[in-house]
């Protein structure tokens, strides 16, 4: 039996969420207070009575989806599901941090709450007159054809985000960019293209300034070797030490989130073969990632575990 744990990004977050987790769990009580502290927040608020707006504001949502992750992944634990591998899609891949030991609790939340302000504050930099800088979901074509439209393009500024699935990408890029973008892939016979509810083109060489000063604010805090395989956005293959850690957390601000490829590496390495004693698990609220999941990979369905009930559902097969 093999279990891998997936924590999900920004754009997962609700109101309510790990309400039942905090609840039922003394574990999850002390995470938040940790949280809290660090962030000068009360996040049990935010999380449980905060509105969608409110979970919205980047400096908000990645502190408060990391808070879900961590609070998701500790039920699970406590209830003896503990796994053989871990990844997470952007900012969920903090959480994945902090399950394979590279970041205390502490720790993990100063680090996130930097980067949100650094790529908020990147992002603005992003914005020009036409309009912000943004980000938009192009499904229903397949990823090397997406490539061959978007790539030429980088001089507009547009770059490729996330290769979320083989037929879905994510790009970010400035207005401008964008709007050439869009009709170039539907030229090319996409399905549907999206323009997101996000405040910046994330995962791209626009961020750069942003990345410079993350690498230096995070330079006093420790990363520890990780405990067990962490599957890095950036590169799709597992960190290998502390300080490549601290190192890839500061490439993935600029860099394409690799989802796919870190799918096929699970896949390749055997950590997924099919068996029916296999588990991809998403910890965290929602299930967009079982999704994904879903559309990689037809042999095995990845389960939500960002309540309570979930969790149960697991236990009882």
């Amino acid at each position: 039996m093999s279990t891998v744990f997936l924590f999900p990004g920004q754009g997962a977050q609700y109101p309510g969420m790990a309400r039942d987790l905090y609840e039922g769990s003394d574990e999850v009580k002390n995470l938040f207070s940790t949280a809290s502290g660090v962030l000068n927040k009360d996040m049990a608020g935010l999380l449980f009575d905060g509105s969608e707006e409110d979970l919205k504001s980047t400096d908000n949502t990645q502190a408060a989806v990391t808070l879900a992750n961590i609070s998701a992944s500790a039920v699970l634990k406590e209830k003896g599901v503990t796994p053989a591998a871990v990844m997470g899609f952007s900012v969920g891949e903090y959480a994945a941090l902090h399950e394979a030991g590279v970041l205390d609790t502490e720790t993990l939340f100063r680090v996130v709450q930097i980067r949100g302000e650094v790529m908020e504050k990147g992002a603005r930099k992003a914005d020009t007159a036409a309009g912000p800088s943004a980000m938009s979901a192009v499904l229903g074509l397949p990823f090397e054809e997406a490539r061959d439209v978007v790539s030429p393009m980088a001089g507009q500024g547009v770059f490729i985000a996330n290769h979320s699935s083989p037929t879905q990408i994510v790009i970010a890029g400035t207005s401008q960019g964008l709007d050439a973008a869009e009709a170039a892939l539907n030229d090319a016979g996409a399905m549907k293209v999206v323009r997101l509810k996000v405040s910046g083109p994330f995962h791209s060489p626009l961020l750069e300034d942003a990345r410079t000063e993350f690498e230096e604010r995070i330079g006093e805090f420790t990363f520890h070797d990780p405990r067990l395989p962490l599957i890095s956005n950036v590169s799709a293959t597992p960190i290998e030490n502390g300080e490549q850690a601290r190192k890839r957390a500061g490439e993935q601000i600029v860099s394409m989130v690799r989802w796919v490829d870190s799918e096929q590496y699970l896949l390749d390495k055997g950590f997924i073969t099919g068996g029916e004693h296999d588990l991809v698990i998403e910890a965290g609220p929602g299930k967009v990632l079982c999704g994904l999941w879903k559309s990689f990979y037809k042999g095995l369905r990845g389960k939500p575990a960002g309540t309570l009930e979930a969790i149960e559902k697991i236990l009882q097969g």
